[in-house]
């Protein structure tokens, strides 16, 4: 641009003004991206090595554990041990050390921090549109924009092998995440920030460009079952058990259960986590949730990656029975924060709802945070919402490639409402350097994750540590 001139290598000053757009022009700043090339060429992204003081992976899960409802821990090694991609997972904590290992451009955003194939999905948005997005942030954390794209691209990789597809179309797959991203970021580098934040991706356009009329005709029941499976008519029945004018949830241990406590004891304690709560919420929220009424509480052991942490059931009433369901889960450090940065936030329940509220192009009412009587951090959202889950089971090489690219175009549009959109399109270009160096890292971090996942099998054929096989709640 005239009047400007440009070193052929930023300074660290400029680095660390690169992902703020409010610095310079949009031009301008694509130009700063291009030259971070000099910096971190496009192709050491390829990269990928385990270091020779890499600790054992299983002492890394089992320090994880710290903190955690013990007896639940062998749950979550079961979950793990189902497939070398379902113990991926549940590990996350190694693979954000290895990601602090390779080059990264030192642009941020507001990271997922476990972006997986399966952290994707459907759900209803306040005003009832069902959208497509990233659905959990229990990571997040400001943090290199490489990091999730390079999580996600593995993920594929994994999910490929398991559904015994050839090695071409686990690259294919990998690379159509980075080619996704590289192309959404393009287009997200030319709009406002406004029309950014405001971008959404339609759960039924999914299913309209869904190639394959099977899987276009399941995502489509799928949608309509979500749709009919409400709180009262749905959930509250599944979940709930009635004794006369009393409400009680369902034990069905050890997926579900009571906690041994006194109850008079145990409900204060949440009745004032809940006061803090209901401050997090918007006014008009807060009018909202005062119709309810807490009724019980009990434990739900939810997902891999979270099993063993403190994760429960709130069932409330309003005066007519009418239920409302909400979720607490225990909110702990980022993994990311060792080789990102520790968190603004003092309450990681407030990091987790931060984060959602900046990446998700919408966010569910309830979402809220607060602290324990014991001095854990908690967030809390409703249960289920019309959600619908992916399954991967199903895809062919044609669909991994096809929801490969989805994924990484809708992590791109997450990323450009945090981060500098015209800065990291202006790094990747237009060519394939980019995603051929992001397939080559994907196939040889499932190579890692494959042997990883061999030393937690030897660990338990041992006896070294115990699992226990317990099928996730299918709902």
């Amino acid at each position: 641009m005239p009047g400007r001139s440009h070193k052929s290598q930023p300074s660290e000053e400029e680095l660390a003004l690169l992902h703020d757009n409010t610095v310079s022009p949009r031009d301008d700043r694509r130009i700063r991206g291009k030259m971070l090339r000099d910096v971190v060429p496009r192709e050491s992204h390829c990269e990928w090595k385990a270091p020779k003081d890499r600790p054992d992976p299983v002492d890394m899960l089992e320090d994880s554990n710290k903190g955690r409802i013990q007896h639940l821990i062998p749950i979550r090694y079961g979950r793990m041990l189902q497939t070398p991609f379902t113990f991926f997972r549940g590990a996350a904590a190694l693979m954000a050390r290895d990601l602090s290992n390779t080059p990264n451009s030192k642009v941020k955003v507001q990271a997922c921090g476990d972006c997986h194939l399966m952290n994707f999905g459907a759900f209803a948005t306040p005003e009832r549109n069902v959208v497509f997005d990233i659905n959990d942030f229990d990571e997040t954390l400001p943090a290199p924009w490489e990091w999730d794209i390079k999580r996600l691209a593995a993920s594929f990789v994994l999910a490929c092998r398991d559904n015994g597809l050839k090695p071409k179309a686990e690259l294919n797959a990998a690379e159509a995440v980075a080619q996704g991203y590289r192309e959404k970021m393009a287009s997200m580098s030319k709009l406002s920030i406004m029309d950014i934040w405001y971008e959404q991706v339609p759960w039924e356009s999914v299913i309209a460009n869904t190639g394959d009329l099977d899987l276009q005709k399941r995502r489509a029941d799928q949608l309509k079952k979500a749709k009919k499976r409400t709180i009262q008519l749905y959930y509250f029945p599944k979940l709930v058990e009635t004794g006369g004018e009393s409400y009680k949830i369902k034990d069905n241990p050890p997926l579900i259960f009571h906690p041994d406590v006194d109850d008079t004891k145990f409900y204060k304690s949440i009745e004032e986590s809940l006061k803090n709560y209901r401050s997090t919420l918007q006014w008009d929220k807060q009018r909202l949730f005062d119709r309810y009424k807490l009724v019980d509480f009990a434990i739900k052991v939810v997902g891999i990656g979270s099993v063993g942490t403190t994760c429960g059931i709130l069932l409330f009433l309003a005066p007519d029975d009418e239920p409302l369901l909400l979720q607490a889960k225990e909110a702990r450090p980022s993994v990311l924060e060792a080789y990102a940065g520790k968190s603004a936030f003092e309450n990681n329940g407030e990091r987790v709802v931060a984060g959602q509220r900046i990446v998700q192009s919408a966010s569910d009412i309830f979402l809220g945070w607060t602290k324990s009587e014991e001095g854990k951090d908690f967030y809390i959202r409703q249960l289920r919402d019309t959600k619908v889950k992916l399954e991967p089971q199903y895809w062919d090489a044609k669909e991994m490639v096809d929801i490969a690219k989805l994924q990484g175009a809708v992590l791109a549009r997450a990323h450009a409402r945090s981060g500098d959109a015209a800065v990291i399109s202006g790094y990747l270009g237009n060519g394939a350097e980019f995603d051929k160096a992001i397939g080559q890292f994907a196939i040889a971090y499932a190579d890692q994750t494959e042997k990883d996942f061999a030393a937690l099998s030897a660990a338990v054929a041992s006896g070294r540590v115990k699992a226990a096989a317990i099928e996730p709640d299918k709902d």
